[in-house]
């Protein structure tokens, strides 16, 4: 159960507002959540995993990725003990945004044998075509065979499929024609149902288009007709165009067999609580800064405790919108912040060197806004090290 709140007026710091000018922040309350999987789930949720950077390699992070393997499967450890799934090497984790794909199919190998040694933990790993430079690609065939090459690699190593959308295919493919070519090639070979991944453009400006329309709704009603026409070999599709009506309209309408993944990181708590016509599982960028709060939430909706889980996680929908503003593809840098304020790794580097993708105040809301949400699970700890951030970017007291 939850811990009664605790005064932390004994703890304070000085943060930046917006205007510029400082302010002494006392912290508001502490909110403590169990540490594993407080009860049974109803909800299918994956947590997207950031991978921890090495800080100690001797690389160029803007052109070459070093992972901390062994606190980057430490961080799946704790996302499995909370009952949550690990969707593996997808955008959380930079996945073509500073994680290539030969260091990603080593992420996805050592998730997957992590996950098998625990006794076959819930692990889904993205498959796409991102070692296919977008200028290399000439044709849709070499699209589908550059989606079979990772599969067949994922497979190999024993893993589970979420398809990613791919550039090169937003690139080449013109209409519904050219998309249901690639999906009913490609997920006519799958081993097993996948989960497909529409990513909309404010994630990846590059995927602009995709389903070959910029109209969302023909782009819905192709991405309906694809998925319901292979539903025996979908498992679920995530949907991340942060539009909670698209998301439910999409929902209603898809195959009974298919599950929608809530990929709304802004309204995730709605559309997972759900509604008389149907809910939303989840595969979310959020559920990695916010585990152990997601986890209890999504066990008190299982115990039939519907005001319990929106006490929970309610308080976490601004701190997500946060992280999330736009431009909303550095919401990374956020996520990361958040591993490092709780302790996860003992440092804010990022593969990419994206640590620096966000300002100082957006750094200084987003610890206001998770102490509010009580998600800081050492205060004394997060202020130590939001204190040391803040002095390295010239903010000392």
């Amino acid at each position: 159960m939850n811990k009664p709140v605790l005064p932390m007026s004994s703890l304070s710091l000085t943060l930046p507002k917006a205007d510029g000018s400082l302010e002494i922040y006392r912290l508001a309350a502490s909110r403590s959540f169990p540490a594993k999987l407080a009860g049974k789930l109803n909800r299918v949720a994956f947590s997207a995993a950031h991978a921890v950077a090495n800080p100690l390699a001797d690389v160029d992070p803007w052109l070459s990725a070093a992972v901390d393997w062994d606190r980057t499967i430490a961080f799946r450890e704790h996302i499995w003990d909370l009952g949550l799934g690990v969707a593996e090497a997808m955008d959380t984790a930079q996945r073509g945004m500073g994680l290539d794909w030969p260091t990603s199919l080593e992420v996805i190998t050592r998730s997957v044998a992590a996950a098998k040694a625990r006794g076959n933990a819930l692990v889904f790993s993205g498959a796409g075509t991102d070692h296919l430079a977008v200028d290399d690609a000439k044709s849709l065939d070499d699209v589908i065979r550059a989606y079979e090459e990772q599969i067949a690699a994922v497979e190999k190593v024993g893993g589970r499929i979420i398809l990613m959308a791919s550039r090169a295919l937003a690139r080449l493919g013109r209409n519904a024609e050219d998309y249901a070519g690639v999906y009913d090639r490609v997920l006519s070979q799958v081993r097993e149902p996948v989960i497909i991944h529409w990513l909309g453009d404010m994630f990846d400006p590059a995927l602009s288009g995709y389903w070959g329309t910029a109209d969302l709704d023909q782009a819905m009603d192709t991405a309906l007709a694809i998925i319901n026409a292979n539903a025996a070999m979908v498992d679920g599709v995530k949907v991340s165009l942060l539009d909670r009506r698209r998301e439910i309209d999409m929902r209603r309408r898809l195959d009974r067999r298919v599950k929608m993944y809530t990929g709304d990181d802004f309204n995730y708590a709605e559309l997972i609580a759900g509604d008389e016509q149907g809910f939303s599982h989840a595969l979310l960028g959020i559920f990695d800064a916010i585990a152990p709060a997601a986890s209890y939430a999504l066990s008190r909706l299982a115990a039939g405790d519907e005001a319990g889980f929106h006490d929970v996680l309610g308080p976490t929908v601004p701190l997500s919108r946060h992280i999330f503003k736009a431009p909303t593809r550095f919401y990374k840098t956020g996520v990361v912040f958040m591993a490092y304020l709780n302790g996860h790794q003992d440092h804010f580097t990022m593969v990419g060197g994206q640590e620096s993708a966000r300002s100082t105040l957006h750094l200084a809301e987003l610890f206001r806004l998770a102490d509010k949400a009580g998600l800081l699970a050492d205060p004394e700890l997060a202020t130590q090290r939001m204190r040391a951030v803040l002095a390295l970017r010239g903010i000392e007291a």
